[in-house]
């Protein structure tokens, strides 16, 4: 696939119609819900957990469960989502599980891999290393030929003379990452552009996604979808499509080297409690728990840490009613995301270092909120 994010609105085209309910999480990411929009869908924002950021599955009550026609999950910065739980359920209630598997390449369950339980799993492939594209997987009862004939029929060519321009600085990027270059230009920049704090989601701009919305067209919503990636449906170039794959050759080594930042990290008294239980995950990021975490993340970007995957607000806050489904429990959505530090295992030492210096303080969110809602 051209890209994660194309893989999972492809999921979406492959599976439901316009009209159907989706069940996600809150801090999932801004263009997997811009992509359920372009499909018609009408997202539901499922209760999450400050455990893990993930969606809670208890609060889940019956009625929603007989509403919705998928369930979307997140894994959050890797920490899986309660697969086993979420793939029987839907199972009973006759409706397709899709895993956004975007975070969690390198994660398993019991020796299983995150994206081997729903009916549909996407994967990203710039996300855990300097790579390109994305993956649609799919079970046997799902036509490798009719995705294949979907993908092409939304697929876009790729431009030729100067529209070429802005897609060439972002190869010229990727290049830089394979050959960890970046750190130096991203020292020049921060000398002659002085950071500044940033809204963590794209701006909605209401009229024109309701534009959008009710166009039906993939096109309208490129506005949204193209965040950070104008080729993100544009087939791969072979360069990149090469480096890509020697990348996944290699994934025991990232993996190997995850798991080490994710020990050092654990040291920290605000990592999130899942983070810490068990054995350790080879995490995309481990989610820190901090009080003034803006201030936090842009002294960390001044001193070359970049902080990216912060979810904030949550979906059902940034986007209202008009176009999703609020929780019933917004409250732990709304701690998590104003709070969650998410820092790369291979930023451990780093980080650590800045700590030890005092040049940066993590102090531990107060408590979460506490609802005592039970539901059956």
């Amino acid at each position: 696939m051209p890209s994660g994010r194309f893989a999972v609105h492809l999921a979406f085209q492959l599976l439901l119609s316009p009209g159907d309910l989706i069940l996600m999480s809150p801090l999932e990411d801004d263009t997997v819900f811009f992509g359920a929009l372009a499909a018609g869908l009408r997202p539901v924002m499922a209760p999450v957990s400050t455990h893990d950021g993930n969606m809670r599955i208890d609060a889940i009550d019956d009625a929603t469960w007989s509403t919705i026609s998928a369930v979307l999950t997140g894994n959050t910065y890797g920490l899986p989502d309660r697969v086993v739980e979420l793939s029987a359920t839907c199972s009973r209630f006759g409706i397709p599980l899709i895993e956004d598997a975007a975070h969690a390449l390198e994660t398993d369950i019991d020796g299983h891999p995150i994206g081997s339980f729903g009916a549909v799993s996407a994967f990203s492939l710039s996300k855990h290393f300097p790579g390109r594209g994305g993956v649609l997987a799919v079970d046997r009862e799902v036509s490798r030929r009719d995705v294949a004939r979907l993908r092409d029929r939304f697929m876009l060519p790729r431009p030729i003379g100067n529209g070429t321009v802005g897609l060439a600085r972002s190869s010229a990027r990727a290049q830089l990452e394979a050959l960890n270059l970046t750190r130096g230009l991203d020292r020049a920049r921060r000398l002659t552009n002085p950071v500044k704090p940033a809204p963590w989601r794209v701006p909605l701009r209401a009229p024109r996604l309701e534009h959008a919305r009710s166009s039906g067209d993939l096109g309208q919503f490129d506005a949204w979808m193209q965040a950070g990636y104008p080729d993100y449906r544009m087939p791969q170039r072979s360069s990149h499509l090469k480096r890509t794959l020697g990348s996944l050759r290699d994934l025991g080594r990232d993996r190997e080297e995850r798991i080490v930042g994710v020990l050092r990290l654990r040291a920290l008294d605000a990592v999130a409690p899942a983070a810490r239980e068990g054995d350790p995950l080879p995490l995309l990021r481990v989610p820190l728990l901090i009080e003034d975490r803006d201030a936090v993340a842009l002294e960390l970007r001044r001193r070359g840490i970049n902080v990216f995957f912060v979810y904030a607000p949550p979906l059902d806050e940034y986007s209202g009613r008009e176009f999703c489904e609020p929780s019933p429990l917004p409250e732990a959505a709304r701690w998590w995301a104003t709070h969650v530090l998410p820092i790369d295992p291979h930023d451990a030492e780093r980080v650590l270092d800045l700590v030890r210096k005092n040049q940066i303080r993590l102090t531990p969110a107060g408590p979460p909120p506490v609802r005592h809602d039970v539901v059956v």
